[in-house]
């Protein structure tokens, strides 16, 4: 099994006819993903290559069924995309764009929350991101900008033990899934959620997920500096999931009052999220928290008892 996507899952790409959306579209495609379409306003009835372009996103929804969007609409207009997917009844949204403002996703996430509000997850519209790879099931559908071929289908295992990924970083979450690819744990389905300080899911609402799925044996959260996500994920852990956890914080070394890369990852104030706070949090939960980055897949190893 998987969270959120499978090899059923129906993908279009909003902003398919720009560099970045077509690259992608056509990678999702031969990865395996069933890439049914692409949204371009004014761009309706033409394709790229054998994939049909629409004006909107419900003229792509009712036309082929899709039920996931992979959004590469520039930064201005991102937001808007994201509402209209939502709108048109999208209920996985990854959204690659960065650099959207906060106010667009503090609009965007009110949305979300009054589209969601009630209803059970499997009714939900998850949106991951923004600023984020995207979210990959391996061998199954990639919707987003990873490199398919470093991950380790869950059911190629060779411990017969497999491993969710949530990710703040995209870069270290690679790291992370080569790292257990080569140790042989497979990935039951890896999500980076973005480093904005405004994100569409994060970690409890995914670790929910990831505890109720057969075929996850345990979770990997690679966090980074800033916010308390980390520490509201361990306490979740603690007090409510059944399944192990492992962790990597990045940013041991940032200084405070300096963004580390992601708009998200700045440490302030006497107590604002530095690696060592988030470490020390994880740890008194009972959380293996790796050292380094290239203790990751041995960390996870050690979790899984390997």
């Amino acid at each position: 099994m998987s969270i959120l996507i499978n090899k059923e899952t129906k993908l279009i790409c909003q902003g398919i006819t720009g560099g970045a959306g077509s690259f992608h579209a056509r990678g999702c495609r031969d990865y395996g993903t069933k890439v049914v379409g692409g949204v371009t306003p004014g761009k309706g009835g033409t394709k790229l290559d054998q994939i049909p372009i629409f004006d909107t996103v419900s003229q792509a929804v009712e036309a082929t069924g899709a039920d996931a969007s992979m959004i590469f609409v520039p930064a201005p207009f991102a937001a808007d995309a994201v509402l209209e997917a939502l709108s048109a009844g999208i209920r996985v949204i990854a959204c690659i764009t960065e650099g959207i403002p906060v106010l667009d996703m503090v609009r965007v996430k009110a949305a979300l929350r009054s589209r969601n509000s009630g209803l059970p997850a499997h009714k939900k519209a998850w949106l991951i991101g923004p600023n984020c790879p995207g979210v990959i099931t391996p061998g199954e559908c990639k919707i987003g900008i990873m490199p398919g071929y470093i991950h380790l289908p869950a059911k190629d295992s060779r411990h017969k033990k497999r491993a969710g990924i949530i990710s703040r970083s995209g870069t270290l979450t690679y790291e992370a899934v080569w790292q257990l690819t080569q140790l042989g744990v497979g990935q039951t389905t890896v999500i980076g959620i973005g480093g904005d300080p405004v994100n569409g899911t994060g970690y409890i609402e995914l670790l929910e997920e990831f505890d109720k799925d057969a075929e996850t044996d345990m979770v990997l959260i690679i966090g980074e500096i800033g916010g308390s996500a980390e520490e509201d994920a361990a306490r979740f852990f603690k007090e409510s999931m059944r399944k192990s956890l492992a962790g990597f914080i990045a940013g041991q070394t940032a200084p405070p009052g300096k963004r580390m890369g992601h708009a998200g990852a700045i440490i302030e104030g006497r107590h604002g999220g530095t690696a060592q706070e988030k470490i020390s949090v994880l740890k008194s939960f009972g959380i293996e928290v790796a050292a380094s980055p290239a203790d990751i897949g041995e960390t996870v190893l050690k979790v899984l008892g390997g």
